[in-house]
């Protein structure tokens, strides 16, 4: 949401983005081409156009939108200044080979090749993001490690200086993944440990810049989820129990996977808004969708609730603002707290007026109520992606 992005770029982020709709906010918000960082694998060439005019840092997935970059900056007459997103094994981390250059089978360096050989393109730096919820501190030094020694490859065969390798994101939260025992407290290493490893590797692979007498790249990272997710809380209620054929009880909540995406892998934290009231039981906590899949928690020790009670479910920050359905029910509010417990509304509540804003109602259909005619038969709609 734009409030908490700017929040964000307040403290100093810049803006990464993987798409025109996020290019285009980011724009709007204020952030200046030079401080935003345009991944992805879906560039149209209109916002590739409008990207390089600006200044954003283009990190090109694949060799299609190299090629397209490489002719619009045949047309501009100015070189595009370009990054490589690469992929490969780092030994720690299940390779994330759909997106980028592949190292070890070659791709990477036949990119690197068509990069440097060309008059329209500029290699100014290296990217790769090796996963999610990454719970081994060891595979960013590995990443950096990789990453450091391609760069110095690059320098001595072609004489050029990268200005920055970017490594991505992929940091855990406080959340708990599915199948995980642990509390994220043990099971999620402190940030002081990624820290030490990925800057004792950066340190380690760029002294050779030093040797030359040349400053060390810039270093890239995007802190996301482990920023973001703890921020953010969500507070259901409960509108109905029953009991399961096992006798366990289940217990109906307002907010399900349409607003709380994430659950499907993991098992969010949840505590009552008010006093315990009995002994706790294994709970199942369904959402308000008509789907056998909209559950919130599978099994989770909370005390009897009845109609009414509120439960804060948290932390939810990470992606379910962005990843929840407009399906069945309406989209709540959100607001924000500040210091000094002011509270903004950032978000309004959705209604039927704003679900249906962008429909069409083709004349021929006009408004039938009760008494219209009927539509044609055999009706056929078509969508398009783009």
């Amino acid at each position: 949401m734009s409030a908490i992005c700017q929040v964000l770029h307040q403290e100093g982020s810049w803006a990464e983005v993987v798409s025109h709709f996020e290019y285009e906010k980011a724009r709007r918000l204020g952030v200046p081409g030079e401080r935003i960082i345009f991944n992805g694998p879906h560039k149209p060439r209109p916002i590739l156009e409008r990207a390089l005019a600006e200044g954003a840092h283009m990190h090109v997935d694949h060799l299609d939108e190299l090629a397209t970059i490489e002719s619009i900056a045949r047309d501009r007459g100015v070189p595009a200044p370009i990054a490589l997103r690469l992929n490969f094994d780092t030994g720690f981390t299940e390779p994330w080979s759909r997106f980028g250059f592949n190292l070890e089978s070659g791709q990477a360096h036949a990119a690197i090749a068509a990069v440097t050989a060309s008059p329209h393109l500029r290699l100014v730096g290296l990217h790769s993001h090796i996963g999610t919820f990454i719970l081994d501190p060891r595979a960013y030094a590995a990443q950096v490690k990789i990453l450091c020694t391609l760069m110095q490859e690059i320098e001595t065969v072609d004489d050029t200086r990268l200005d920055y390798i970017d490594i991505g994101g992929g940091l855990p939260s406080r959340n708990t993944l599915h199948g995980t025992y642990l509390p994220p407290e043990q099971a999620v290493p402190d940030l002081d440990e990624y820290a030490e490893a990925i800057c004792t590797a950066f340190l380690d692979g760029t002294a050779y810049r030093l040797e030359r007498g040349a400053a060390r790249p810039r270093l890239i990272f995007e802190s996301g989820r482990a920023v973001i997710d703890d921020a953010q809380v969500l507070i259901a209620s409960v509108v109905g129990r029953k009991p399961l054929p096992g006798g366990a009880p289940a217990v109906m909540l307002d907010a399900g996977i349409n607003l709380l995406f994430t659950a499907f892998w993991y098992n969010h934290q949840v505590s009552l808004a008010a006093p315990a009231r009995g002994e706790p039981r294994e709970t199942v906590l369904y959402g308000p969708l008509c789907m056998n899949i909209d559950v919130v928690r599978a099994s989770v020790q909370l005390p009897p609730l009845v109609p009414g009670d509120q439960l804060v479910i948290s932390p939810v920050g990470a992606y379910n603002n962005t990843q929840w359905l407009q399906f069945i029910e309406y989209r709540p509010a959100v607001v924000m707290i500040h210091p000094g417990q002011q509270v903004s509304v950032i978000r309004r509540a959705e209604d039927i007026d704003s679900v249906c804003e962008h429909d069409l109602l083709p004349a021929r259909l006009g408004n039938t109520g009760a008494e219209g005619t009927a539509p044609p038969s055999n009706p056929i709609a078509l969508r398009r992606a783009s």
